[in-house]
Formats: C-alpha cells, structure tokens, sequence
C-alpha cells in the first residue's frame, strides 16, 4: 500500500474506532475500588464510567496502548518544523492531557 493511502487507512480505521467506543471525554476521577476510575464526560453533560463500558472502550484501549507512543513522537518531531493546524491539534490535546517532566 502506498503511504497515502496507508494514512488515508489509518485515519478512516481511527474514525470508525472512535464511533464504536464509549464516547466523551475521558478523565480520571479518583479511584474505582483498587483500579483508577475513568469517566467519560459527554458534551451533554452526562457521564459514564469507562470501566463499565468495557465492551466498548477496549478497542480504543488496544489501539492507542503504548506501542503507539514511539511513532506518534516521532512523527510530532518530524512535523515540528513543518506543521499544519492538524498536527498541532493532536499536540495540543496530548499536552493538555499528559503530565509534564517530572
């Protein structure tokens, strides 16, 4: 496959993903038991616990485990001189969300 339609495929499987999971923005709240509690906040104000949405949300949890995080660093490095609003999206998010040097 060529590397355009490589990203093309990536991106639609990414899309399709995303509509399958439990949908929201997922944030820790504390913890669920011994385990951390997750909840997804929907934009309509309601919530759910991402534990108790399991069926849905592992796939999105298989797909974006850390093996993803080498090559999405490296390619946030490589676009760093070059990059369009849609890189610098996906680095927004990712600095919003991830805790900074220790």
């Amino acid at each position: 496959m060529d590397t355009p339609s490589l990203l093309h495929e990536a991106a639609a499987r990414l899309e399709a993903l995303a509509a399958r999971s439990t949908a929201g923005d997922w944030r820790p709240r504390g913890l669920l038991a011994s385990r951390p509690e997750v909840i997804a906040h929907r934009p309509d104000g309601s919530t759910e616990h991402v534990a108790e949405a399991r069926a849905s949300s592992a796939g999105w949890i298989v797909a974006l485990s850390p093996a993803v995080a080498g090559p999405l660093a490296a390619w946030l490095r490589a676009a760093a001189n070059e990059a369009g609003e849609e890189a610098r999206a996906v680095a927004e998010v990712l600095v919003e969300r991830l805790p900074g040097p220790a």
